[in-house]
């Protein structure tokens, strides 16, 4: 998918968002949230729900848990505006209460649907409610900090999931606090262990020079090649001469924090 084609894509499911009906999150809310950043990033965090400031005007994490995340990038030396930023429910629960697991149902297609027009490295989630999409049946007091590979059914078709506290926890309790700081730090670490599979895998599947050069050989022509076993043994050496391809340097990927142009920022609300 080009950048232009995902920046549609998520411009079209955020205006889906908006005038959603699918459950009864529409009925109280002031404004949905259907999130927001950089369409080519390679990180997408993935929160819980919006919350009072989120529902008043329409963004994700702007209250004092989005200050917390924002230093918590800033903490690794990035920004929100190089990453995408979205939640499992787009519309605030009433008095901030926990997402219902119809409500996280009807939700799902518009995050499904975010993961496959970003396609990203790293999803990470912030919070329980975030994580038990990515990681059924895991505790965050057990997973925080730690990397899975993500189903390809959640939209994330060749990801990892790294798990975070949600920042409204650790306001509240300062061991969940330090922890978030000691767990972010392992979010570069693990985009690069992406990017070498990436990378091992490339090779793995880089075509044979020999194999395909054979392959494309006809029947008439492999006649003719007995008749000329100089000459075959001629381009056979030449073919085996001639360099592998080499799959993508790491570097090649896409990288996780690209130079932001504003042009190029989806604020999507």
């Amino acid at each position: 998918m080009t950048h232009a084609e995902r920046r549609a894509a998520l411009e079209a499911i955020a205006a889906e968002v908006r005038v959603c009906t699918r459950c009864r999150l529409h009925q109280s809310r002031t404004n949905a949230v259907p999130g927001e950043g950089h369409p080519d990033t390679e990180v997408v965090f993935v929160g819980e729900g919006p919350g009072f400031n989120e529902d008043r005007l329409g963004r994700p994490f702007v209250g004092r848990a989005g200050d917390l995340l924002v230093k918590l990038l800033a903490s690794i030396d990035w920004r929100r505006d190089e990453v995408f930023i979205t939640n499992v429910v787009k519309c605030r629960p009433p008095d901030n209460r926990d997402p219902q697991p119809d409500e996280i149902a009807a939700c799902q297609p518009y995050l499904r649907r975010q993961l496959e027009a970003l396609d990203p490295a790293l999803v990470v989630t912030l919070g329980r409610h975030s994580m038990g999409r990515f990681m059924p049946g895991a505790r965050i007091s057990d997973a925080h900090g730690t990397v899975r590979r993500v189903d390809p059914a959640t939209g994330a078709r060749d990801a990892s999931v790294y798990a975070l506290y949600h920042p409204a926890a650790a306001l509240r309790t300062p061991a969940i606090e330090r922890a978030s700081y000691e767990d972010i730090a392992g979010i570069p670490p693990a985009l690069e262990a992406w990017r070498a599979r990436r990378a091992r895998a490339g090779e793995a599947q880089a075509p044979d020079p020999v194999a395909a050069m054979a392959a494309a050989v006809t029947p008439d022509e492999r006649a003719a090649d007995l008749r000329q076993p100089a000459a075959t043994a001629v381009a056979l050496a030449t073919t085996i001469e001639t360099p592998p391809v080499a799959a993508p340097a790491p570097d090649a990927l896409r990288v996780p924090m690209p130079a932001v142009d504003p042009d190029d920022q989806l604020g999507l609300f």
